[in-house]
């Protein structure tokens, strides 16, 4: 009988992406079954020791608010580096500053922003990167604005690089004014006022000046100069996008068109775009060379 519960639950584990770890056993042995039961019977569900999708909508729900809890162990060989989080499993990135929504200086977007896919054991799929600007000071106050206005995306890169996950990526995010591209993408707003009159708190606050950018082309029209990125914000965009890439098996390609690509808004695409690349209505991230982002950093 225990070799057909742990043939069952390899089988939805394979198929919705759990791992034994998830309550607390190493294999999918005699142990795990012991766990499965204990964490069923804890939770009012038929103690039966097979993840069905009650018990991995219950477990995925205890994941994802309390995430940190599971971070997995770092080895004293390993290089260094964070995690993003994708169907409330761990992925590695390629960068030291990473807050998850549960940490203490993290947060998380208030139900009703996002479509939340945690009751759907098959993990979403995921083809495309959708990068933005925020036109905020900083990442905490693009999250404000983020919940006051009722919507949503992943994560956000802060002025001096640190990269916030906001949501789990399984979630779909309300960010890319399309609905096609929300339900196939995950999104990033990498803070930046835009406006040059807000270069001297920039300077105050002691981030630096920000570059500023000239003569960029969007939608078949050149832009007045407005603030660029800092340095370490590509460095943490690329650090992400290829983290992303790994995460959701998405190729590290980007359209090179300056406007809408049809392929983009119909959420047929495969790769990392801008906002622009999905409707006329807007400009970011004009003047930002993804193709460099993604192969040269």
């Amino acid at each position: 009988m225990s070799e057909h519960k742990l043939a069952y639950n390899q089988k939805t584990a394979k198929a919705w992406r759990w791992e034994p770890s998830w309550f607390g056993a190493v294999a999918f042995d005699d142990d795990l079954l012991l766990k499965v039961v204990a964490f069923q019977k804890a939770n009012g569900l038929e103690a039966d020791g097979l993840v069905g999708s009650g018990t991995f909508r219950r477990i995925s729900t205890e994941r994802e608010a309390r995430i940190s809890n599971w971070v997995p162990y770092l080895p004293a060989t390993d290089i260094g580096g964070d995690y993003i989080i994708y169907n409330r499993n761990f992925f590695p990135i390629d960068w030291d500053n990473v807050i998850i929504w549960d940490e203490a200086t993290g947060h998380k977007l208030p139900a009703g922003c996002y479509t939340d896919m945690s009751q759907t054991p098959t993990p979403r799929k995921i083809t495309m990167g959708v990068t933005h600007w925020d036109v905020c000071l900083s990442s905490s106050s693009c999250f404000q604005v983020l919940s006051q206005r009722g919507v949503s995306v992943h994560f956000g890169i802060d002025n001096d690089g640190t990269i916030h996950q906001w949501l789990d990526m399984d979630h779909v995010g309300w960010h890319a004014s399309d609905r096609d591209t929300n339900n196939l993408s995950v999104g990033v707003e990498i803070s930046n006022a835009y406006y040059p009159k807000y270069q001297p708190w920039y300077e105050e606050h002691g981030f630096g000046l920000r570059p500023i950018v000239k003569g960029a082309q969007v939608h078949g029209g050149t832009l007045k100069p407005f603030l660029g990125f800092y340095p370490v914000q590509l460095e943490a965009l690329s650090a992400l996008w290829h983290a992303v890439a790994n995460a959701c098996n998405i190729p590290l390609q980007t359209p090179s068109a300056e406007t809408v690509v049809p392929e983009v808004a119909e959420g047929i695409y495969e790769g990392f775009v801008h906002h622009y690349h999905v409707t006329r209505k807007k400009i970011d991230c004009a003047g930002l060379d993804l193709a460099e982002v993604l192969h040269g950093y």
